[in-house]
């Protein structure tokens, strides 16, 4: 059988060394800071498999998604954010664009004939539609961060790829010359662009694009100018790593934190939308921006409750919530769209 190429490549020869050598690396795996279970305690794979494809309610919308067509080509003095569903968007600041996590692929697998496929409506730009890419930024390899079409669409309109350790292994199969890479280990540090930091740091969850897991490093983050500080968050279950960057590297102007594929049988890899909203305060941020939802169903929970819940309890706690629809544009310190748009995407 021939494996498809989508796959990626696991990493080997220097990289691996590279690998080896890092204090997160430990018995063949990059580790957690936390210990870190797959699923709750008296959970089988068996039943996780079964209710996923079993009927649930309201999993995907009934309608098509709401968008707004931005000119990606704009400019202002502030920086912008255009989130394009799921945990892709842009970042356009100090002249640059900055591109994390695109996934413009309608399903989030190997093959595009099986799998999740993406909402309705949730198409609304493709990787066609980016500007050309200063930055390219992979929190980690899974399929619905790390979406091959789209890195073959985007590499030579690409200028630097920043990714998690290990993770280089697959844009080089596909593609991407060494030079054009840059791996970050946990709390690594480069300055990507004249007067752009970047940072990588802790997340609690794991990697892989098959049986064979945590090859890869996952991580968080930050996005450092003279004026203005974004935390990129990748998925992650909550753990005391939020307070930790908080102290070192906030207030923050923006967090970004993901809002979705949640559920109590895997509570250690994923946050419940409470727990953003506690993550947004550890990190001292001004700003919430949920993202990890709103274009594919991978989990039982309806698909706008991680919104609504994040919402709730921002208000209980006084944190500034931003809900903008698939282009709609975020400008820092001035445009924070607000509306339920998600609430109106109802039954015929």
């Amino acid at each position: 059988m021939i494996r498809p190429k989508a796959f990626g490549k696991l990493p080997k020869g220097k990289r691996l060394e590279r690998i080896e050598q890092s204090p997160n690396y430990r018995d063949g795996g990059f580790q957690n800071i936390l210990k870190t279970e797959m699923k709750a305690d008296g959970v089988s794979y068996f039943t996780m498999m079964r209710k996923f494809f079993g009927k649930g309610v309201d999993r995907a919308p009934s309608r098509a998604l709401p968008s707004i067509k931005t000119n990606l080509q704009l400019w202002t003095q502030k920086p912008v954010i255009v989130w394009f569903g799921h945990s892709s968007y842009l970042i356009q600041i100090n002249g640059k664009n900055i591109l994390v996590d695109p996934v413009f692929s309608e399903r989030t697998s190997p093959v595009q004939y099986a799998g999740t496929k993406a909402y309705s409506g949730s198409m609304a730009y493709m990787a066609e539609d980016m500007p050309d890419i200063d930055v390219l930024i992979i929190t980690h390899d899974h399929y619905d961060h790390l979406d091959y079409q789209s890195i073959l669409k985007l590499k030579s309109r690409t200028k630097l790829f920043c990714t998690s350790l290990g993770v280089g292994s697959h844009l080089e199969y596909w593609g991407v010359e060494a030079k054009d890479i840059v791996e970050f280990d946990w709390w690594d540090s480069h300055i990507i662009l004249p007067e752009i930091e970047l940072i990588a740091a802790p997340a609690r969850h794991f990697s892989g694009r098959g049986f064979v897991r945590n090859k890869t490093l996952w991580s968080s983050f930050i996005l450092k100018s003279k004026e203005y500080r974004i935390f990129i968050g990748g998925d992650s279950g909550y753990d005391p790593s939020f307070k930790t960057i908080g102290e070192k590297y906030g207030p923050f102007d923006i967090v970004i934190l993901e809002d979705g594929q949640y559920d109590v049988m895997w509570p250690f890899i994923h946050m419940m939308p409470e727990e953003v909203v506690q993550a947004a305060i550890d990190l001292k941020g001004k700003v919430l921006l949920p993202v990890h939802w709103s274009k594919y169903t991978l989990a039982l929970h309806p698909w706008n409750e991680p919104v609504k819940r994040v919402r709730k309890k921002a208000a209980e706690l006084n944190v500034n919530v931003t809900t903008p629809m698939i282009g709609e544009k975020i400008e820092i310190d001035q445009v924070y769209p607000a509306s339920n748009w998600y609430n109106h995407v109802t039954r015929e």
